[in-house]
């Protein structure tokens, strides 16, 4: 390579590599030397004279950059690692949600959820990682962090919460949400769970309660997190596992379930294939989660249909 070669390659990497400097230090000197030296010499000389200085600092900076040598190859790696970085989360669209879950049940061993009442984990996720895990005979690990049903001032507070954006979004899925239609939907989750365990010997499933309301749903598998809401206007993220704010939240669920209720989930208790009024009373006796008294067997019929016949919230 000729010396006029090498100088333009250095240049195009110096370029690169001070983009930022460079601009900064351009707009800020050309901006101070007009105001200094322009028609209006008022107070704006201060912040002209400001701009200046700031100005030097970025040269200065620089002047400190271009005694370290670098190529074109070293300023494009650090372009990449930069954009690598603005990519850390991806925004989802309403529609996008569900092939993303779909994509992210491919294959995994493990599914963390924190949200709700966890309508599509019952509808979609649990019953299809459960068949996957089967076909493959391979280990599958759940664990389930849902509102307490016992807890009624959080199931009011969840259900105030789902009727605000049930309203403003006019979602023909969302329904009527009241604080029994919570307390139901969470019961229905833990019957789920217990009937898939005793159907999946290869399963370790757990169930967390909790007194805390959500606004978000996160579902994380060994792919990635995805983070959803309610707000059908708002956008909803993916977290890829490489990047660091995977961890940060896989160590963040695992201390909210730590602050929760668990479920002892395998109490041994039979379900049959369609679970009896009587099979889901004794379950949730068993499980130190009674029933309220004031639920009929038209009640806990309810339970089990949403248990194990959910309807995919996100089907249209």
């Amino acid at each position: 390579m000729t010396v006029r070669g090498r100088r333009v390659e250095r240049s195009v990497a110096w370029i690169l590599k001070n983009i930022d400097v460079v601009i900064a230090a351009g707009v800020a000197l050309t901006i101070g030397f007009l105001d200094i030296f322009g028609d209006v010499v008022t107070s704006d000389v201060a912040s002209g004279a400001t701009l200046v200085v700031l100005g030097a600092l970025a040269l200065g900076s620089i002047v400190e950059r271009v005694r370290q040598p670098a190529t074109i190859e070293e300023a494009m790696a650090g372009t990449r690692r930069a954009l690598e970085d603005l990519t850390m989360v991806r925004s989802l669209a309403g529609n996008e949600v569900a092939e993303a879950l779909r994509v992210a049940r491919r294959r995994t061993h493990l599914w963390y959820f924190k949200g709700g009442t966890g309508t599509y984990l019952r509808a979609v996720t649990l019953p299809q990682c459960v068949a996957a895990a089967r076909e493959q005979r391979s280990q599958l690990t759940m664990k389930i962090d849902i509102i307490n049903p016992a807890d009624e001032r959080a199931c009011q507070a969840y259900a105030r919460f789902r009727q605000m954006f049930a309203t403003r979004t006019s979602t023909g899925h969302a329904g009527h949400w009241t604080t029994d239609r919570v307390r139901k939907e969470s019961y229905a989750t833990v019957l789920a769970a217990c009937w898939y365990q005793d159907r999946l010997t290869t399963m370790d499933i757990t169930v967390h309660l909790s007194s805390t309301v959500p606004t978000l749903r996160f579902d994380l598998s060994e792919s990635c997190l995805i983070i959803t809401q309610d707000d059908t206007s708002r956008v909803n993220l993916l977290v890829e596992r490489e990047q660091p704010l995977y961890d940060y939240y896989v160590t963040e669920l695992h201390q909210s379930r730590a602050q929760a209720v668990p479920v002892p989930v395998g109490v041994g208790v039979p379900l049959g294939e369609e679970p009896t009024v009587d099979e889901t009373r004794a379950l949730f006796e068993a499980l130190d989660l009674a029933l309220p008294r004031t639920f009929t067997d038209s009640d806990i019929g309810e339970i089990i249909v949403k248990a194990l016949h959910a309807e995919d919230p996100y089907r249209r």
